[in-house]
């Protein structure tokens, strides 16, 4: 059998990839513009991704210490669990316990997510004290609904009916000028034949009946899975309507997954978040000086018998303020929107919206420096709860220089425990003020 030669295979490689290198300049040539600019667009996708995965693996050492690169999903706690004290009572329920809504979210998300919490709880509700089939106490509405379990999960939901004018009221007191609202939606029974009609509708408004009021702000979220409908919005005040429009957006999977819903309203302001997406920011959506006694949910659109929609979770909490106008403009915030795991420095991901913005104002002003000063309640001993006061303070401090690459010479960082409460240690709403992070301009 006759064989080649190394040297000549060699020969006849160096000739066939000369070839093809150069046709593929020719091809290149070819294609002029177009070619450098899908070029430049691979190269910024794989930076992009690996500046993210970077970035990822900097959130996890922050926020969660020996855990090699594993992420933990938020929100994954048991029924009826809330914020923890420092020692690990438990001080109420927390909006996103034991939901399917809750499904593994990466650090790295969290660190991009502006939505910032009020920190006064208003209401609350995951339906914890209501029995299955029964309509939850602390709410009304002028048809029916109950309490059901879906699937394995533990979690209760508030089956809400379809109609255009069955509504949903929880018992929300008078809303203030600063609040947020949060909550689960889940669906079953939805495939490609979902109406596009097929939505839930949150409508912040000043009749505390079964009608939209004459001073209102609306939000629709779409469930239609046939073609991406958008997320609408819209007003009336003074029984004339002002706004109403559709933000383009695709959420036909996202609906399918159990997505979490955040509202913030600062005054006219309202912005709505689906996950940890931003959809909708209206500065003068809200009527002023409306009065706004309620909080509506209504469901429409699905197909009687085999579509349900639920809601679960809801809290509505007082501020949720801009801090970084506040900061600038008084120098000085305490917020209790920043949580740690129990009896340690680890901060929460889901705290990242409130860092964020204190890196923003670092940002803008680089003659800023902040003092960070950690809080406790009283649980636990004097000495431990300094300490821990002062880890607190660090990891945010850590935060801000490893993720958004603040100046560490910018921040100095203190603990004063117990020492200072600003509410009574006795209770757990008490408790909840007292565990608090300070940034003070310096």
């Amino acid at each position: 059998m006759k064989t080649s030669s190394p040297g000549k295979i060699l020969l006849g490689f160096v000739l066939v990839f000369g070839f093809c290198l150069s046709g593929n300049a020719q091809l290149l040539k070819k294609l002029g513009k177009r070619a450098e600019r899908a070029a430049e667009r691979t190269i910024e996708r794989r930076v992009d991704k690996e500046t993210s995965e970077k970035t990822d693996q900097a959130l996890d050492s922050i926020l969660e210490p020996g855990s090699k690169g594993k992420k933990q999903a938020p929100g994954n706690t048991p029924p009826n669990q809330g914020g923890q004290n420092d020692q690990g009572n438990q001080t109420g329920g927390s909006p996103n316990s034991n939901s399917p809504a809750s499904g593994p979210k990466t650090i790295e998300v969290y660190s991009k997510f502006d939505y910032v919490p009020g920190d006064k709880q208003l209401f609350f509700d995951d339906f914890g004290n209501d029995f299955i089939g029964d309509f939850p106490s602390k709410w009304n509405t002028n048809a029916g609904g109950e309490i059901v379990t879906l699937g394995d999960s533990p979690q209760k939901w508030l089956e809400l009916k379809s109609g255009f004018n069955i509504y949903y009221i929880p018992n929300v007191p008078q809303l203030p000028e600063e609040y947020t609202i949060e909550f689960d939606l889940a669906a079953v029974g939805l495939d490609r034949k979902t109406s596009s009609t097929a939505k839930v509708a949150i409508t912040l408004s000043n009749d505390d009946a079964f009608k939209p009021g004459s001073n209102n702000a609306y939000a629709e979220i779409p469930f239609c899975q046939y073609a991406a409908i958008g997320v609408t919005v819209q007003n009336n005040i003074n029984g004339k309507r002002e706004i109403r429009s559709t933000v383009k957006a695709d959420l036909r999977d996202v609906v399918l997954e159990n997505p979490h819903i955040s509202i913030a309203v600062n005054k006219q302001r309202f912005r709505l978040w689906v996950n940890e997406v931003k959809y909708i920011d209206v500065p003068r959506l809200v009527a002023p000086g409306a009065v706004i006694h309620t909080v509506k949910f209504l469901a429409n659109g699905f197909a009687d018998g085999k579509e349900k929609v639920f809601i679960s979770n809801l809290k509505v909490a007082e501020g949720g303020v801009d801090l970084r106008r506040k900061l600038i403009a008084e120098g000085k915030i305490s917020t209790n929107g920043i949580l740690f795991d129990t009896g340690s420095a680890n901060i929460k991901p889901e705290s990242m919206g409130i860092i964020r913005q204190i890196y923003q104002v670092m940002q803008q002003d680089g003659s800023i420096n902040l003092k960070i000063v950690g809080h406790t309640d009283s649980d636990g001993g004097d000495a431990n709860n300094m300490a821990l006061s002062k880890k607190r303070a660090a990891s945010v401090k850590n935060a801000l220089v490893s993720v958004y690459g603040v100046n560490g010479n910018r921040l100095t960082v203190d603990g004063k425990g117990e020492t200072e409460p600003v509410a009574d240690n006795n209770s757990p709403d008490g408790k909840a003020q007292n565990r608090r992070v300070e940034f003070i301009r310096q």
